[in-house]
């Protein structure tokens, strides 16, 4: 028998404040980088874990999803019972909410995980394990698949600015830098919106900060391409910056105020 501990969700309710399309920018990422990968997939199920008061995020997400993967489906998953309450009049074809936390509570192992604004609320010590519990939780890699992809970061109140951590079932592999670049003044004002495994290591002597410290300097350098709007001028820093870090996208994503690192350069030390 079952007992009612071991059908407790896994986790902790956060403050669930939420905002349409506050997620677009790491939703078009997950689009357009893997999107082929739910394409080939029989069935992608793809999981919105802590959607928050109100589940615009997960209809949102359906609705992008869709414009690379058609067959994908869409789980909304809530720690809170009476968002998922609330969030059931949305639910449709491709898109259901179900009651859970970090166990997933789906039949399928989801080809994503979609973690947005959600670990920022615990400490960094419990990163390392609920990014493990989630990871064994994808969709397995096979034959000319990865497997699945955890996608979990921090972004601000309407999603101007944005960092992620993408991981899959064998860990974390990309961090990316997203922003509207009209907003931006340098790139290290992207610091606040750290995840939580990177946002106290923003100091001397981790990667991470030497990483926004020479982003900041190759941004100053590409001054005079200003004149030409802060999308090129973004697009000359990101390509200095290619000198001196595993930059592992190109201009096509620069384009979009993205740039996207190797894990490995900026995991925090010790």
């Amino acid at each position: 028998m079952t007992s009612r501990a071991a059908t407790r969700p896994v986790g902790t309710v956060t403050r669930g404040t939420t905002n349409p399309n506050r997620l677009r920018r790491m939703d078009r990422w997950i689009a357009a980088t893997h999107g082929a990968e739910l394409r080939r997939a029989t069935d992608p199920v793809a999981v919105d874990l802590g959607y928050g008061a109100a589940p615009w995020t997960a209809v949102e997400l359906l609705h992008r999803l869709r414009t690379a993967a058609p067959r994908a489906r869409v789980v909304g998953v809530e720690i809170e019972p009476a968002r998922v309450a609330a969030a059931k009049p949305y639910e449709r074809e491709g898109l259901v909410f179900r009651h859970g936390g970090f166990e997933v509570p789906v039949a399928r192992r989801p080809h994503l995980i979609r973690a947005a604004n959600v670990l920022r609320q615990y400490e960094e010590a419990e990163v390392a394990a609920v990014w493990e519990r989630l990871c064994a939780r994808l969709a397995p890699p096979k034959a000319h698949s990865r497997g699945g992809l955890l996608v979990e970061g921090t972004c601000d109140e309407v999603g101007r600015r944005h960092v992620w951590v993408a991981l899959g079932p064998e860990g974390p592999r990309t961090v990316t830098f997203a922003t509207r670049l009209g907003s931006l003044d340098r790139p290290s004002d992207l610091a606040e919106r750290l995840p939580k495994a990177l946002i106290h290591r923003n100091v001397p002597g981790e990667p991470v900060h030497a990483f926004l410290r020479d982003f900041d300097r190759a941004w100053a350098a590409a001054a005079p391409y200003a004149s030409y709007g802060a999308r090129q001028r973004w697009i000359r820093a990101v390509r200095d910056l290619t000198a001196g870090w595993p930059v592992t996208d190109g201009p096509a994503r620069w384009r979009q105020g993205e740039v996207t690192v190797a894990w490995k350069a900026l995991a925090p030390r010790g």
